[in-house]
């Protein structure tokens, strides 16, 4: 049975990764946490992509992304495959390291561009990780936040109608209530 296309728009803004094969690490270090971000960086770049939020847990990633074209399958099968490549000459693996093709999802009002943000970088403090959310390294929080200097390929635009401030407490907000992803759908987890 053939696969269901994916929803590709210009100027669209989707919640989008990846998880391990059975559920299985996807970063066993943090060098592997290191080459992902770079990956990411030069994909974000050549697609001309903003990432605007993500998370590197350690069976799966989120991101928020806005794709100025309607490239995001093209850029996600790039930053997926060489990763994958590039993790399992590291580690002298073969085979598959993601279990399906990227997941995505339209992200369509400010309400849920806001949830996206906060929901996407308190991830590990839902799994047990850490206790809040500047205690995770691998998340855009810290930057956003204004405690750690942005990665190059990190957009924070959106943080002006909010401010940081703001976000901050929006996002601590979110540790007293059970927060699903925006706009959920079978394709978007």
């Amino acid at each position: 049975m053939p696969r269901r296309n994916r929803i590709q728009t210009a100027s669209a803004l989707y919640h989008s990764g990846s998880r391990g094969i059975r559920q299985l690490p996807i970063f066993l270090t943090d060098d592997d946490r290191h080459l992902f971000m770079a990956i990411l960086g030069d994909v974000v770049k050549r697609f001309d992509w903003e990432c605007q939020a993500y998370c590197l847990m350690t069976n799966h990633y989120h991101l928020a992304l806005r794709t100025p074209e309607a490239n995001i399958g093209a850029g996600m099968h790039r930053l997926n495959g060489l990763y994958a490549q590039a993790f399992n000459r590291r580690h002298g693996f073969k085979g598959h390291l993601f279990e399906e093709r990227y997941w995505s999802g339209l992200v369509e009002t400010d309400e849920h561009v806001f949830s996206l943000m906060r929901y996407v970088v308190l991830n590990p403090v839902r799994a047990g990780i850490c206790a809040l959310p500047h205690q995770w390294a691998w998340s855009s929080y810290r930057a956003t936040a204004g405690i750690d200097r942005a990665p190059s390929f990190l957009d924070l635009g959106w943080l002006a109608a909010l401010g940081r401030t703001a976000y901050r407490s929006y996002v601590l907000d979110g540790l007293e209530r059970p927060i699903t992803p925006p706009g959920a759908t079978a394709t978007n987890r």
